[in-house]
């Protein structure tokens, strides 16, 4: 009879182990350019995770924050993702990019990597340059 309250203890651990492995985790940052101009508040922002591990490939979408810009720079951003899909041996960069009814105002011109392993560093500081 001792053992079941140990056997119970061991599954619930076991299912609690299970839960935190599918947890989603995030990254978090902010967006920010050079030039000494306010954003419409129409402006959107979109921000996205991708896995850039293929040069003659398109890159593959994990994560993704879109919607009209709060404020002025910088822009605080959050990308949710699932690390069941983060391979090992794959690489992973973050691209943002800034609109105005529907014409590209800024983007992110620099690759901005991450590794999805703990020891990214946070708030990523993502640099857009102007579209001429």
């Amino acid at each position: 009879m001792k053992a079941l309250p140990l056997i119970l203890a061991s599954s619930l651990l076991a299912a609690c182990a299970g839960q935190q492995a599918s947890e989603t985790r995030y990254l978090e940052g902010e967006v920010f350019y050079l030039q000494r101009i306010a954003l419409p508040p129409s402006a959107i922002l979109s921000v996205s995770l991708q896995d850039v591990s293929l040069a003659d490939a398109p890159a593959i979408e994990l994560a993704r924050q879109q919607g009209q810009v709060q404020g002025q720079v910088p822009l605080a951003f959050r990308l949710d993702y699932a690390p069941t899909k983060i391979q090992a041996n794959h690489r992973y960069a973050v691209s943002a990019r800034i609109e105005l009814d529907g014409k590209l105002m800024f983007v992110s011109t620099e690759q901005h990597s991450v590794r999805l392993d703990g020891t990214d560093p946070q708030p990523l500081r993502i640099k857009v340059d102007p579209i001429r």
